[in-house]
């Protein structure tokens, strides 16, 4: 072994101890910074809890954002795909453009939590009054996200780079006829001015113990397409079915065939597929056959191959069961959200982030999953990694918590540090190495 080799080694220990030290520090500061901020999370989560807002409609919430984002000096933008608000930080140092993404709507649910945070509001939606709450958690999402902002605008100094805050509107959907969601931020710029070189976003989960991160490199959920079929026949007396071309019978038919395109003609082993019809609209009297029954549903896909695939299976396959009949069937297909991808190169370079914010034994690779996120639309344009925050007390059977979207759904707040430490790091982490 020569001397030269000996003092290569020696300087490379030397830089990998300085390196582990000042990654250690900068861990340390991180989680500190965080801490500080944990009765603010929980102060803004509570008030947004309290106060939901459906799609398209978070004015009270965005102006909640806006004003906290103004008072720490941020550049703020309001408005941008109808309620949605953006803010910049610019570092110290020059370097690239990272974006930190948050979902700001509630949903038509009328929330059974005996909590004194619980949401009271009441809301027009489809027609009907329903209630409003925070059933996915995206009030925990703007309060992680603001807590972020409040630790990386104390270190913008040592920022090489710039820091983009999304605050979203309309992730669960807009009202019909409307446009909105993360498809619309990235139609109206978000991912530009100055242009975003990644993107990273949370989910709470309430199946998911707090203290523990999980995510998926490529494929981590799926493809979201609604369909709608409306099979026409020939209406008539319902005392004499030959006379008319029954459109209820041939939807009952295209129904049970709906489901061979998963059962028999999908390749399970390759990635899942789920096709589910949700709705079915036709007749209005016992005694009628009517003229025209109405199919809707959706389908979910975490392969874009096999999600063309089930495209052109559902319209063969009702087309052909209709016209078997003596029918027609006219198929429309229209694509909410794309397959939520985690850029694989991007994953593994920030996994050890994940690993410093949770530590390494709290992170874990999960399954695939069926539900949907419209963050996939500014994964379309730039590198993004989407993960998922533990929300369930400690010790809690996930059997035994309410679901996502259900009148029960909580979330236990002391995880929301680990939140805004993850947002933070992961920011830090990818601006310090597109210095490098």
């Amino acid at each position: 072994m020569t001397l030269r080799y000996l003092t290569a080694l020696a300087a490379a220990a030397v830089t990998a101890t300085s390196a582990f030290a000042q990654n250690t520090a900068l861990t340390e500061r991180i989680a500190k910074l965080s801490q500080q901020q944990e009765a603010k999370v929980v102060a803004w989560r509570r008030d947004l809890h309290e106060h939901p807002e459906l799609g398209n409609q978070e004015t009270r919430t965005a102006a909640l954002v806006a004003e906290h984002l103004r008072k720490l000096g941020l550049e703020v933008q309001t408005g941008v795909a109808r309620t949605g608000v953006v803010a910049l930080l610019k570092g110290g140092k020059p370097g690239p453009v990272v974006a930190l993404r948050a979902d700001m709507d509630g949903l038509p649910v009328t929330e059974s939590n005996n909590l004194p945070f619980a949401s009271k509001a009441r809301t027009q939606y489809n027609g009907q009054e329903v209630g409003v709450m925070h059933a996915c958690g995206h009030d925990t999402h703007v309060a992680m996200l603001l807590g972020a902002a409040e630790v990386l605008v104390q270190m913008r100094q040592e920022l090489a780079g710039t820091v983009k805050f999304i605050f979203q509107p309309a992730e669960e959907g807009s009202l019909p006829g409307q446009e909105g969601g993360a498809r619309l931020m990235v139609k109206e710029g978000v991912l530009q001015n100055p242009k975003v070189d990644a993107i990273f976003g949370l989910h709470i989960q309430a199946q998911t113990e707090v203290g523990k991160l999980s995510y998926r490199p490529g494929g981590e959920m799926a493809s979201s397409d609604v369909f709608n079929i409306k099979v026409k026949g020939k209406s008539a007396h319902g005392a004499y079915p030959w006379l008319a071309v029954d459109p209820v019978v041939t939807a009952a038919q295209i129904i049970l065939g709906l489901q061979t395109i998963v059962s028999r003609q999908a390749e399970l082993t390759e990635d899942a597929v789920v096709l589910t019809v949700g709705m079915v609209h036709g007749g209005v009297r016992n005694n009628i056959i009517p003229e025209q029954v109405e199919l809707t549903g959706t389908i979910r896909c975490l392969n874009k191959e096999m999600q063309q695939n089930v495209w052109a299976a559902v319209r063969r396959t009702a087309t052909n069961i209709a016209e078997s009949a003596g029918a027609t069937a006219e198929v429309d297909i229209v694509n909410y959200a794309p397959i939520t991808y985690n850029d694989p190169r991007l994953t593994a370079q920030m996994v050890p982030s994940l690993n410093r914010a949770a530590g390494a034994a709290n992170v874990s690779v999960q399954k695939a999953v069926t539900g949907a996120e419209d963050f996939a639309f500014y994964q379309e344009k730039v590198p993004g990694v989407f993960v998922f925050v533990g929300g369930m007390p400690k010790g809690k059977n996930p059997a035994d918590t309410a679901p996502h979207h259900t009148a029960g759904f909580f979330v236990d707040e002391s995880g929301l540090t680990l939140g805004v430490r993850t947002l933070v790091t992961l920011a830090t982490d990818y601006l310090a190495a597109g210095k490098k």
